[in-house]
């Protein structure tokens, strides 16, 4: 072992800036493939933590790096990079140093496979990609598209035989990933050519008095079936639904939450999780009821 890897090495808090963060885990030595092997074969054979801490350590890296590349999903990095970080601690506890690969080799598929399933729990747009084909589809269609303007044809048709899906998937997931608001008015700008905008044929309903009332009944069912859910849960999971999920703006990341309640971000995760399909329950039974 290098005099480097025979120091202490500190575990990096989710307390500070993610800047901070990422500076610190590129300031972490980067492991021989003999320390990597050696190492390994420790933990794997005895059982030993801190040769498993200083493989994740060594890698937190490339989860950095890698997570750069699903920045545009509008999903905070802090997030993203937990959920990575949770796949290389699969990937280490799944490798085996005797293969011949370096671990890195071996972690980047857990990594992407955490991000990805974040990813499609958490972006509202996404509700069709719920088979593996889809999922590849919605991963890889960006960087099949061979411009910014929307595909012809024969494009469809070469992604679809690619990807395994039928045309039809692959034109519906390009409408969600590239749809743009419409303008509700004619700009003053457009010629008047016959054309009207849809301001002029969408009509509202609302303000009708049946309508009024029966939107004010179905909010009052779910504020009273919010308020009774939240109210079976215990402080700290409540605490956690709160800043994650209720806020109007700048909802708490899980390493912001991590450093408040003083346990890891995945523990903050788990217990998300829990409380909110308990609160799935309640309000399921409310609503019912």
């Amino acid at each position: 072992m290098t005099q480097s890897m025979a120091l202490p090495i500190p575990v990096p808090t989710a307390v500070g800036s993610l800047e901070a963060y990422i500076q610190t885990v590129n300031r972490f030595p980067v492991l021989t493939q003999e320390e990597e092997i050696r190492l390994a074969r420790k933990f794997r054979d005895e059982g030993d933590l801190e040769a498993a801490r200083q493989l994740v350590l060594s890698h937190l890296r490339v989860v950095v790096a890698i997570v750069r590349g699903y920045l545009g999903y509008g999903l905070p990095q802090a997030d993203l990079i937990q959920e990575g970080n949770i796949g290389l601690m699969k990937a280490v506890k799944r490798f085996d140093p005797d293969r011949g690969v370096r671990l890195v080799s071996f972690a980047v598929h857990w990594i992407r496979a955490e991000i990805h399933e974040f990813i499609l729990r958490n972006w509202r747009l996404v509700k069709v990609a719920t088979t593996k084909a889809q999922r590849k589809l919605f991963f890889n269609l960006r960087s099949l598209k061979q411009d910014l303007g929307p595909m012809n044809r024969a494009e469809v048709q070469d992604v679809a035989r690619r990807l395994g899906v039928k045309p039809a998937e692959v034109v519906e997931m390009e409408t969600r990933l590239s749809g743009q608001d419409v303008a509700l008015e004619a700009s003053p700008d457009e010629p008047d050519e016959g054309v009207q905008p849809p301001i002029a044929y969408l009509t509202d309903g609302s303000e009708e008095p049946a309508a009024l009332l029966e939107a004010r009944e179905v909010e009052q069912l779910r504020h009273e079936g919010l308020q009774k859910a939240l109210s079976t849960l215990d402080e700290r999971s409540r605490r956690i639904i709160e800043a994650r999920w209720l806020r109007e703006k700048d909802p708490a990341t899980l390493h912001e939450l991590a450093a408040e309640l003083k346990v890891s971000a995945e523990r903050v995760r788990q217990i998300e999780q829990k409380a909110m399909e308990k609160m799935r329950r309640v309000i399921s039974a409310t609503a019912s009821a």
